[in-house]
């Protein structure tokens, strides 16, 4: 180095010496002639010139080389000073520090660092053997990032740093003790307030379902294991309502609770009752939130979700993200029908309050859709407004009943287009059959209008259409055809319903019952005998329902390829594109449940652009849980997903590792 700095310093001036001299003798030798002197005596001039630059030649030489050495002893001996500097704040530092080779083996350590590890040896233990982490996960080639490193009851943050600049070459790494720093964060973390509502489902009914002399008993089995799950965690509990709880307990207390799965739910279905059906909850809790009061809207979201979704169930909500625990029985039929009855008024106030009804169902409508938006149609017709459905395509098993209610001319099918130029504010907008927006007809409606209802049955999501004037989703009813015809059957006239209608609606039970067999209750059995009343054929909806041969042979086809999985799982799939995929893979998916000892059933399709699914189940089995991980929903035992943007194969890859995670 000094060499290198000496001769670029001195080099220019050196150079430039001899340049001169140079010059000057032989311009003494050109000018000889005019100072009267003669060759010779020219000669003698340029010899004397030539002289002076090699001896000032040498001189230079001479001197540069001395300079050099002096220079490189400086060089040297403020090395060994900065070395022996270095050495001594290394072993001096405040920190706990060591210098690691590109090996990662501990070349130098201060005694602060010994006192961590005393077993290490210099130059010869790596910092592997001590921490259990290798030098790569302390040192990143891009960029260094501090890492935690619990050292006995001490927690310690490794700070890195290259000291020539490369990932590849020794680096030092200084331990910073943060143990006071951590353990205050997890006492912060731990004491954090998290906020719980509890509501008794079918309180009432099960009250009423009991001797009046075991109702108190029962009520008071019910709080004690509501109270005692409660004491578990260290809570405040307060009942502000018969069958309504608000809990406050410490997020450590969650992460038990989390970890037993809310074993409250399993706790509070075995209390023994009267009633035919056993006690759930349904519970959301609430956390995170930047203040109490979010943190509350955040448990009262959680609990709304709960119920949305058919109670039993314990939904919570942290921020953005929702989780959901429990929901293993069937949303149990309400039979108190106070609640049909308020809906159907209001819904009824709310179309004599529009200037027109614009109803919609989901994309690819099956007859449940169809059926509940030609139901909300005629209510709409009845009240003297213009009723118009939303229909964008229909499928091959809509094909009869789309060509028989258009023939009929009472009813105005449009396009999304034509929908959004009609639509305004003073606007009635139903949508039936769905709550999700992503999943409607036509999703650019939504927003348009002032007024909106969302009729659907089943359990809620958490995408849900928001700001809806009137919701009623009532996940324990069959199909949504079902709610329609209680809706119809309170805002009843002379004459409210045509046959067409009634055995349109009649199909849509159908279907989502699978013939009566799956969800089915005693409002179920009621609604249809409305429609029989109302002069629905039930050998007219069977001709209806028929599938055609090329429909059986690809049933017959998924039916015979099917997988089955241990624990009664029934995996299969439908070869090739189809745009009836979704119905077909449904009817197969129903029939792979005859089938005995299969106590659900997964069957997978593609159509142009989508892949989608079909589940269904006995009960014993959440299909809406796996379902849902797909981005899909449903019931417990009937749910369906619709995927865009992979293939079949990476859907059923994924769909079989959510099964055996179930």
């Amino acid at each position: 180095m000094g060499n290198r700095l000496v001769k670029k310093v001195a080099d220019p001036y050196v150079w430039a010496g001899l340049a001169a001299v140079a010059l000057l003798a032989l311009a003494l030798f050109l000018c000889a002639e005019f100072l009267n002197l003669g060759a010779a005596d020219g000669f003698v001039l340029l010899a004397c010139g030539g002289g002076v630059c090699l001896l000032y030649a040498a001189f230079c030489l001479i001197a540069r080389f001395l300079q050099g050495r002096s220079m490189e002893r400086y060089l040297e001996k403020i090395a060994s000073e900065i070395d022996g500097t270095m050495q001594y704040a290394i072993r001096n530092h405040p920190l706990p520090l060591c210098l690691t080779d590109e090996n990662g083996v501990v070349m130098l350590a201060n005694e602060r660092f010994k006192e961590i590890y005393p077993a290490v040896i210099l130059m010869k233990t790596e910092i592997s053997q001590l921490t259990g982490k290798g030098r790569g996960e302390f040192l990143d080639a891009e960029a260094p990032q501090a890492s935690l490193l619990s050292v006995g009851e001490r927690i310690y943050k490794i700070l890195p740093a290259y000291l020539d600049g490369d990932a590849r070459k020794s680096a030092a790494l200084y331990w910073i003790d943060v143990t006071d720093y951590e353990n205050l964060k997890t006492l912060y973390s731990n004491e954090r307030k998290c906020f719980a509502h509890i509501r008794i489902d079918n309180y009432d009914e099960l009250i009423a379902s009991s001797p009046d002399d075991k109702k108190s008993l029962i009520a008071a089995g019910i709080e004690k294991v509501i109270r005692q799950w409660a004491a578990k965690l260290d809570a405040s509990i307060l009942r502000y309502y018969s069958d309504k709880y608000f809990i406050v307990f410490e997020y450590s207390q969650y992460k038990r609770i989390t970890a037993e799965k809310f074993s409250i739910l399993d706790e509070a279905r075995a209390v023994e009752t009267d009633a035919d059906f056993p006690v759930s909850l349904s519970m959301g809790v609430g956390l995170d939130g930047k203040t109490p009061q979010q943190t509350d809207e955040y448990a009262t979201f959680a609990l709304d979700l709960a119920l949305g979704r058919g109670g039993d169930q314990a939904v919570v909500k942290r921020g953005m993200k929702v989780d959901y625990y429990g929901g293993t029985l069937q949303a149990v039929e309400r039979r108190n029908k106070g609640k049909s009855r308020v809906m159907a008024h209001a819904i009824g106030q709310l179309v004599d309050q529009s200037s027109r009804v614009i109803v919609m169902g989901h994309k690819n409508p099956d007859i449940d859709s169809f059926a509940a938006a030609v139901g909300v149609a005629r209510v709409a017709i009845n009240r003297g407004k213009d009723a118009f459905i939303v229909l964008n395509e229909t499928g091959r098993s809509l094909a009869d009943f789309y060509r028989e209610a258009n023939k009929s001319g009472e009813y105005r099918f449009i396009n999304t287009d034509s929908a959004l130029e009609i639509i305004d504010k003073n606007s009635l907008l139903a949508v039936v059959d769905t709550h999700r927006p992503s999943l409607t007809e036509a999703p650019v409606l939504l927003g348009k209008t002032e007024k909106s209802v969302v009729i659907d049955h089943h359990r809620r999501a958490e995408e849900c259409i928001e700001n809806a004037t009137l919701s009623y989703m009532e996940p324990a009813a069959s199909s949504t055809s079902e709610l329609i015809v209680e809706i119809m059957q309170y805002l009843a006239e002379k004459k409210s319903i045509s046959r067409l209608e009634a055995e349109l609606l009649l199909g849509g039970i159908i279907v989502d019952t699978n013939s009566f067999s799956v969800k089915t209750g005693t409002r179920t059995f009621e609604a249809a005998s409305w429609l029989r009343r109302n002069g629905a054929d039930t050998a007219v909806v069977r001709q209806y329902l028929q599938s055609d041969m090329e429909d059986f042979r690809q049933r017959a086809s998924i039916i015979s390829n099917a997988e089955f999985l241990s624990g009664g799982i029934a995996v299969s799939r439908n070869e090739g594109r189809h745009e009836n995929a979704q119905i077909i893979n449904a009817q197969a998916a129903d029939e792979l449940l005859d089938i005995k000892g299969i106590r659900a059933s997964f069957v997978l399709g593609e159509t142009s652009d989508e892949v989608v699914i079909s589940a269904r189940s006995l009960g014993e089995v959440n299909v809406q849980k796996i379902m849902e991980r797909l981005g899909g929903g449903g019931h417990l035992t009937t749910a369906a997903a619709q995927i865009k943007g992979i293939t079949v194969d990476e859907v059923a890859v994924e769909l079989r590792k959510f099964i055996d995670e179930l």
